[in-house]
């Protein structure tokens, strides 16, 4: 399987790699390189999503994309969680390369309200979450319409998590396999 590396001018998108830095759950980093990967499919629908916020004066920056096996495993080791982690023995459509995660910015490159950051392990992460602003509700209901126009699906318990329907068509893939070098510095 044939992954496309997401980048900033390629796509027109902004990229803030989390595991790649420390500014995520685990407080350390879980990739050693900020990349962004996708399979085939899932960047053509990213491509569509992305025509389609800008229609209405949106951009993306995007969180996470492919996430190899180990960095599954990394992840899962830390917090254990199936609520908002696939555990490694199901795959998770991230090691597939057909999940993205990603937030709106709006005209001037500012994240838009989603209620809560990115990576809460929280209910109020979850869409139709009630105890969240109307303008949240909106911002997420907006992200949810484009990324669904663009034959995406959604997670339910995380507003920036899309992933193709059936992901479990491509085969989950190490570091390795895939030749990202995202798990290794070089």
């Amino acid at each position: 399987m044939k992954l496309v590396e997401i980048t900033k001018t390629g796509f027109d998108v902004e990229l803030d790699i989390r595991y790649a830095s420390n500014n995520n759950f685990t407080s350390a980093p879980i990739y050693s390189r900020p990349r962004c990967f996708l399979n085939e499919e899932a960047a053509e629908n990213l491509q569509i999503a992305i025509i389609l916020a800008k229609q209405m004066g949106y951009r993306f920056k995007l969180f996470d994309g492919f996430r190899p096996t180990e960095a599954v495993q990394a992840l899962w080791d830390h917090t254990p969680n199936p609520d908002y982690l696939a555990p490694p023995t199901s795959g998770s459509p991230h090691a597939r390369g057909a999940a993205i995660d990603l937030t709106l910015l709006d005209g001037n490159g500012d994240e838009v309200e989603m209620g809560t950051g990115f990576d809460a392990m929280t209910v109020k992460s979850h869409h139709g979450a009630l105890d969240i602003s109307g303008l949240a509700q909106q911002n997420r209901a907006t992200l949810l319409g484009i990324m669904t126009s663009a034959g995406w699906d959604f997670y339910r318990n995380e507003w920036w998590h899309y992933q193709l329907f059936k992901p479990r068509r491509y085969p989950t893939l190490s570091d390795a396999a895939a030749n990202t070098k995202m798990m290794v510095s070089e």
